[in-house]
């Protein structure tokens, strides 16, 4: 009796497992909308985001749009459209594309590249996956020097510098910034104007500049919270993108030899 009723849970288990992955969260006229129907929905439109990791407010957006486009869906059937001209001359257009783009995908994965040769490209080509220097700082935009003059000289007796300067940006600075205590996200060289990149890369981590930094927005204060420096991405990061990379190369390499095979046994009439 024990083997059978540990049998019935084995089977019980194999069951409940594509159950619950086709879950039914709503119908529409006797059809069928599963969590694996919206999950996909989810995957599709929002990057990094499933149907699970959205909040119940989001959750039912979701469903709803869901149910709206096989309303929609619906309502468009009804209409007869199948049977339009224009409508099966767009079909055929999208059925050859999407035959073309699941021969390409299935041809491009088909090409085995290994780990050998892929590090050997990232060792070839270190140039490419090379990352810049980059600093996050916080700063105070002012108005006029003097304003800056009187900051520094303020900011330099306190005792705690960083809580001094964050205070301070939020009651003195003019930048959209100062709401947040000066914050910057990390930036590299290129993305500011000069003179404030040279400003801030010339400092040392923990320190203000000594001096108004001008610029076209006005004059900074510039504190310096962090520092990278210049590096490699490491091959483990980018492995990935490699392969896709030399899969497609030797793609490229192969449809060149294949568009000239197919040409000699094709009956082509340019006009």
């Amino acid at each position: 009796m024990k083997k059978i009723f540990n049998l019935f849970l084995l089977f019980s288990t194999f069951i409940l497992v594509p159950l619950y992955a086709d879950e039914v969260l709503a119908t529409v006229n006797d059809e069928m909308i599963t969590k694996k129907d919206v999950n996909e929905f989810v995957v599709k439109s929002i990057p990094g985001a499933t149907f699970n990791s959205l909040n119940d407010v989001q959750k039912a957006s979701v469903v709803n749009q869901m149910v709206e486009r096989r309303l929609f869906l619906e309502d468009a059937k009804s209409t007869n459209l199948e049977n339009d001209v224009a409508y099966q001359e767009a079909l055929k257009k999208l059925q050859e594309n999407l035959i073309l783009d699941y021969w390409m995908k299935i041809k491009v994965e088909e090409i085995l590249i290994s780990e050998a040769e892929a590090k050997k490209y990232y060792f070839n080509n270190k140039e490419k996956f090379s990352k810049p220097s980059s600093v996050k700082v916080r700063h105070i935009l002012l108005e006029t020097e003097e304003e800056a003059v009187a900051l520094i000289a303020a900011l330099e007796l306190s005792a705690n510098l960083k809580e001094k300067f964050i205070r301070l940006a939020h009651a003195e600075s003019t930048g959209p910034s100062a709401i947040n205590g000066g914050e910057l996200d990390w930036f590299v060289y290129e993305q500011m104007v000069p003179e404030f990149s040279e400003a801030a890369f010339g400092l040392n981590v923990g320190n203000i500049t000594k001096q108004a930094v001008k610029t076209q927005f006005g004059y900074h204060i510039i504190y310096l919270e962090n520092k990278k420096e210049k590096g490699s991405i490491a091959y483990k990061t980018v492995k990935e993108d490699i392969v896709k990379s030399l899969r497609l190369s030797r793609f490229k390499a192969k449809l060149d030899k294949l568009s000239k095979k197919l040409k000699k046994t094709a009956n082509i009439i340019v006009k």
